[in-house]
């Protein structure tokens, strides 16, 4: 379960000012589940509306009429019960499938506010919709991967939880919960956080060759079923160059030796373009898709960051490493050893960025100033922290000792494979399988100030 997301579903059921709300996120990121879970939970009865499933019988209903009475009556003939406005869930799934049930969003929030209706849908068709969309008259719950920490949730030991949740709280963690929480790490890097691969292994798990052989085959399957999202929802841009940015991505993560990812270069990848002007709109597509994460790179560690970038120098990440992997063919038993040499450093830091994401951090922003960088920089409460990642134990940083000497900042951060260390300032020491919880670190240690 995902808790967190849960948690949000719970509190906009008793919001006063209610409005519809839609669960956006990348394919297969569960929303589907998330939703039927909540309704099965909080309500009398859970009403599921399919548009990809049933498209054919329901997407009429949406192009003959708006009203949200005929709309309820029409969908109480098709489920075969009557819906009860005031007490039941209505889940209109793969929404992005049914442009005017979108907009019928509106309507319900204007004339029939009692009933509680949620919607779910890809980000390739809700974000890049061109019908009119209910702005306003809506609110939006993001679901990503799952991250590690729910990932250990789902692992099925209920002692390793309250021991990851303990170690947050107290700030330290022992050397066997490390060792256990760094090998499940490595687990989590070929698995990634997509939930139906995560079932599937987790339910394989005694037999750790075969589960991870087949989430890399599921993984292989999932790819190509984006790959025929491009075609699908590209519309104007050529979807051979999104798929071709798409594929390029790991090539160029995974292309960097000294440790740390480079600003995204556009030479080489659709021929005959080396511009930025070339790939911004695949790019852009495929942001707002959800499948990769850009982050502008800093020229100085100034409030707001943002007037420090350029449209044209970034990094780009993939959403989850599993798929990550799997794109670079990366073996398991190669990432569970941690034997693929210096470039290594470039999953950890796609690592962190997914998990930075998924708890919350929209905006990330990287630094480079001369011949320094830091991977990211993170605003905190209005202080700048800078974030220093590295995938093993070896944790000095010429970079970060450079950024402490020009900018003193309050705290910074280095997340490695190291253990946790709160005590030393103003550098912390956060070990990978806590990145999810970095901000909520910072903000603890702020507040206490």
């Amino acid at each position: 379960m995902r808790r967190a997301l849960y948690r949000s579903l719970v509190v906009w059921k008793h919001e006063k000012d209610r409005v519809p709300l839609i669960l956006r996120g990348a394919r297969q990121v569960g929303k589907s589940y998330l939703l039927k879970a909540f309704g099965e939970q909080e309500f009398a009865r859970c009403h599921h509306f399919d548009f990809e499933k049933n498209g054919r019988e329901l997407i009429p209903l949406f192009k003959e009429n708006l009203s949200p009475q005929r709309l309820v009556d029409n969908l109480s003939l098709f489920a075969g019960m009557q819906i009860d406005i005031d007490k039941d869930l209505v889940i209109l799934d793969e929404i992005q499938n049914c442009p005017e049930a979108l907009t019928s969003l509106k309507y319900f929030a204007e004339e029939m506010p009692e009933l509680f209706i949620c919607a779910a849908g890809s980000l390739l068709g809700i974000a890049l919709s061109e019908t009119s969309f209910p702005v306003g008259k809506v609110c939006y719950l993001d679901l990503y991967p799952l991250s590690f920490e729910e990932f250990v949730m789902n692992a099925g030991d209920d002692l390793l939880v309250k021991a990851f949740a303990t170690s947050l709280e107290e700030g330290h963690t022992s050397s066997v919960l490390h060792n256990r929480l760094w090998d499940l790490l490595k687990e989590y890097y070929v698995v990634g956080g997509m939930p139906r691969i995560v079932a599937h292994y987790l339910g394989l798990r005694e037999r750790k060759a075969e589960a991870l052989l087949t989430s890399r085959r599921l993984q292989a399957e999932l790819l190509e079923t984006y790959r025929g999202d491009f075609s699908k929802h590209s519309g104007k841009v050529n979807a051979l160059h999104i798929a071709s940015v798409f594929e390029n991505i790991p090539v160029q993560l995974a292309s960097h030796m000294d440790y740390s990812v480079q600003r995204y270069r556009f030479k080489d990848v659709l021929p005959g373009k080396k511009g930025y002007d070339s790939l911004a709109g695949p790019i852009d597509w495929l942001v707002h898709a959800g499948l990769v994460y850009k982050v502008p790179i800093c020229e100085k560690s100034q409030l707001p960051l943002m007037s420090f970038t350029k449209a044209n120098i970034f990094k780009l990440y993939l959403f989850d490493v599993g798929l990550l992997g799997c794109m670079l063919d990366l073996q398991p038993a190669t990432l569970i050893t941690q034997d693929y040499g210096t470039i290594k450093g470039f999953f950890a830091e796609n690592f962190v960025a997914s998990e930075l994401v998924a708890s919350g951090q929209r905006r990330l922003y990287s630094w480079t100033e001369r011949n320094s960088e830091m991977e990211f920089l993170l605003d905190v409460d209005g202080c700048i922290v800078p974030v220093e990642v590295k995938s093993g134990v070896r944790t000095k940083a010429q970079s970060l000792r450079q950024y402490l000497i020009k900018y003193n900042p309050e705290l910074a951060v280095v997340v490695s494979g190291k253990t946790m260390d709160l005590t030393k300032r103003p550098v912390l020491q956060v070990p990978l399988y806590h990145a999810g919880a970095l901000v909520a670190i910072l903000q603890r240690l702020f507040a206490a100030n």
